[in-house]
């Protein structure tokens, strides 16, 4: 019966998320806000009303949904991606972070909160809404232009925050009590973890994904890619992170393959359903009734996040070097708090360091941030333009000398030798040690998982461990081998220009190279012994790796080599930028310009939509109401500059161009769904045979004249007269009286050509 029940609950919340998503949407408000209504509504909490009242089944439901929305998030990030958005973004986002850290470390301390409450209290705030903020920017038609830009750009990495920021307070909570870990040791983890799996994703994952889309359907591709997505989150949570974790990297490692669109179209619905279901089960553990009291922290901490959460986004593009009024602008713009607020509150809850009300807390300030998003975001270019005209005369000649500042230093660091030779390498390094690390940290856990299938105790004493250890040391032998090898090279590029002009350079060279690759191997052997598991394998085990280690570059290292590069490549084919889209935050060929007035508008054409199955030039959109059509997105396939013939499909992502009204007029006339023209399915397609009678006013007349296909729809697919037949027949074809004709298409179709066959 608890299955019964657990799909009782389900439909209950499914039901209920779908009435008040539609009834949100209709108001023009956010379905997040809906569904968190909705799940107070019908929780446990609010009698008589509590539809579902088991708080187990609840957080099941939770937990179930938090997966795919953190797959979904994370199939919105990629490392492409990431690479675009410039290092202002991250700077700004950084600098951000950190003044919202200790905002609320100083708002905990005035109301007496202990470290562990501040510390969850800032992991809530130091976030946004990308789903919420996304949605205000389209409706403001404001997607494109380049603070909306900006603002998309910051709501993707704060992602990366929130989840960082989730895993650490996770790691803290469960594996040594709050408060006890080093925060340097638990990033580090983190580190290592998201390298490991991440590397291990980026190699086995696209082409597990590419030999099953040649060789297997669609749903097995579907399956596959939901087992990968619960495993991962599993490893995840035995790896003392949160399933959050596990699932967040594969949507960021399947973003970075080629299949990516057929994998989001394939789950939309699953994740949109399941996004919906995590909502309602955040609302349904809330108790508003407990916390009615506190209505004045949700208050105090709305007017932190509008104001402080402003001030800190705008300081960090100013220190980024951007112009205060765009500052200001992206900063009013990134207020909304949303889904990682409300996993962070749930992960404290549940762990049992925060209070019940926490959740209850941050969902009214998420409600009441959401809904001061909309006239904050269409206010923001104002209130920054005013901003920027009031600042101080020597703040501003400032902040002016400031960016200038980071302009030279910028092209000084673009015509840095020693920089542009070494900074590819020096990254190369750092993920391999991470990956290294990972390897070593989660050893125990790897042998947990594969030890069964190993050879058992019959061949010699420990042989599981033996074997496991034996193929861990190969799989860690490529990285320590490119390590060994950038670091040699970066010796010779710095004993090369650290001695350049000395009078003795000839003999200093050797001697500066030979010093840093020494305490490069001594830094490296303490790491290796420092996270080698010695305690279960014997104190033998730092000296046996070394000479195993030795042995193996002496005897394979041509192969070692070889074999690094082939990896090196593939994971550099994964990360290069592949083509451009409009999508997210950049519309590569066409850029804002204020001047203009103009405006770029996105729109999504619905299944059912009026426009569908029609070209651009019978659209008119330039004509009726002034925009034109700049771009379409079709499948994870960009078309710019569609022609007049461009035909359009439902899904099809349509860029429009124009002013403000005319872009949303045009993209009102592409969304409009009347309902007159039904869909027509394959199923309905047949072929019939119609004859023509004596007198029919088609006789005589050729295909090409008559154009069935434009008149009536159907298709002439043959030809009767008499005994002869004639297949496909071409437009020169012309019809006589008595012939059957052989027609193609829908009942309505041809029921039409049928009534044109009997004109007389």
């Amino acid at each position: 019966m608890h299955g019964i029940d657990f799909i009782q609950d389900l439909a209950v919340v499914m039901l209920v998320a779908g009435l008040v998503g539609w009834l949100c949407h209709r108001a023009g408000l956010s379905a997040v806000v809906g569904y968190l209504v909705a799940g107070m509504i019908i929780g446990p909490y609010t009698p008589p009303f509590s539809l579902v009242t088991n708080i187990g089944r609840i957080e099941t439901l939770a937990q179930l949904g938090l997966v795919f929305l953190m797959f979904s998030i994370g199939m919105k990030l990629s490392l492409r991606r990431l690479r675009r958005l410039g290092g202002s973004l991250v700077v700004a986002v950084i600098v951000g972070a950190v003044i919202m850290y200790n905002l609320a470390h100083v708002v905990g301390a005035a109301l007496g909160w202990g470290s562990v409450h501040t510390v969850f209290l800032a992991g809530m705030l130091m976030v946004s809404s990308s789903a919420i903020i996304s949605k205000v920017l389209q409706d403001l038609g404001a997607t494109h232009e380049k603070t909306g830009q900006m603002a998309m750009g910051v709501s993707v990495l704060e992602d990366i925050v929130a989840i960082v920021m989730l895993t650490i307070l996770n790691s803290l909570t469960r594996v040594s009590g709050p408060g006890e870990a080093s925060l340097g040791a638990t990033l580090g983890l983190v580190s290592a973890f998201v390298v490991l799996a991440g590397v291990a994703g980026l190699l086995v994952v696209p082409w597990l994904m590419r030999r099953l889309s040649i060789t297997a359907d669609n749903e097995l591709l579907v399956i596959v890619v939901a087992g990968l997505l619960f495993m991962l989150a599993i490893l995840a949570q035995k790896a003392g992170f949160s399933l959050a974790l596990g699932a967040f990297l594969l949507g960021a490692i399947v973003a970075d393959t080629p299949h990516r669109g057929q994998v989001d179209r394939m789950f939309e619905g699953t994740r949109d359903m399941f996004s919906a279901v995590f909502f309602v089960a955040i609302g349904m553990m809330i108790n508003f009734h407990a916390v009615a009291h506190l209505w004045w922290l949700v208050l105090l901490l709305t007017a932190v996040v509008l104001v402080g959460r402003s001030f800190a986004l705008a300081t960090g593009f100013v220190v980024a070097g951007v112009a205060t009024r765009e500052a200001v602008t992206v900063g009013l713009s990134v207020t909304p708090l949303g889904e990682f607020s409300f996993i962070i509150a749930q992960a404290g809850v549940l762990a049992g360091v925060l209070p019940p009300e926490f959740q209850a807390v941050v969902v009214g300030v998420a409600l009441l941030t959401t809904l001061s998003a909309p006239a904050l975001m269409r206010r923001a270019p104002a209130i920054g333009g005013w901003v920027d005209r009031h600042l101080p005369g020597g703040l501003d000649k400032g902040l002016a000398h400031y960016r200038r500042w980071l302009g030279r230093l910028e092209v000084r660091q673009q015509h840095s030798v020693l920089w542009q030779l070494c900074r590819k390498r020096l990254g190369s390094i750092l993920v391999e040690v991470l990956f290294v690390s990972g390897v070593l940290v989660f050893a125990e856990q790897l042998f947990a998982a594969v030890g069964r299938f190993l050879p058992g105790e019959g061949l010699f004493p420990n042989a599981q461990r033996v074997v496991f250890w034996g193929g861990l040391t190969g799989v860690t032998l490529l990285p320590l081998v490119a390590i060994w090898r950038h670091v040699s090279v970066l010796a010779m590029i710095f004993a090369e220009m650290s001695t350049a002009g000395q009078a003795d350079d000839a003999k200093l060279r050797p001697r500066v190279a030979t010093g840093i690759r020494v305490v490069a191997g001594v830094l490296l052997f303490v790491w290796l012994s420092a996270l080698a598991p010695v305690d279960r394998l014997g104190r033998w085990l730092p000296l046996a790796g070394a000479l195993v280690l030795a042995g193996a570059v002496t005897l394979l290292r041509r192969k070692l080599v070889y074999w690094h590069s082939v990896v090196e490549t593939e994971l550099q084919e994964r990360l290069v930028p592949g083509e451009k889209k409009f999508s997210g935050t950049a519309a590569p060929w066409l850029r804002p310009h204020e001047e203009w007035r103009l405006a770029l508008t996105e729109c999504v054409l619905p299944d059912l939509a009026d426009s569908r199955g029609r070209t651009l030039g019978e659209l008119a959109l330039r004509t009726k109401f002034g925009c034109i059509v700049v771009g379409i997105e079709r499948h994870g396939v960009t078309v710019p500059s569609p022609g007049r013939e461009t035909v359009l499909y439902p899904h099809d992502r349509v860029l429009l161009l124009g002013d403000g009204a005319q872009a949303a007029a045009g993209k009102a006339f592409l969304t409009h769904v009347s309902g007159a023209a039904p869909a027509v399915s394959f199923d309905e397609v047949r072929m019939e045979s119609v004859p023509l009678p004596a007198g029919c006013p088609l006789a005589g007349r050729s295909l090409a004249e008559l154009a069935p296909n434009t008149r009536c729809g159907v298709i002439v697919v043959g030809l009767r007269r008499g005994v002869a037949r004639t297949l496909n027949p071409r437009g020169g074809e012309k019809l006589a009286a008595g012939d059957d004709v052989l027609v193609l298409g829908n009942p309505e179709q041809i029921a039409a050509f049928k009534a044109w066959v009997q004109e007389v």
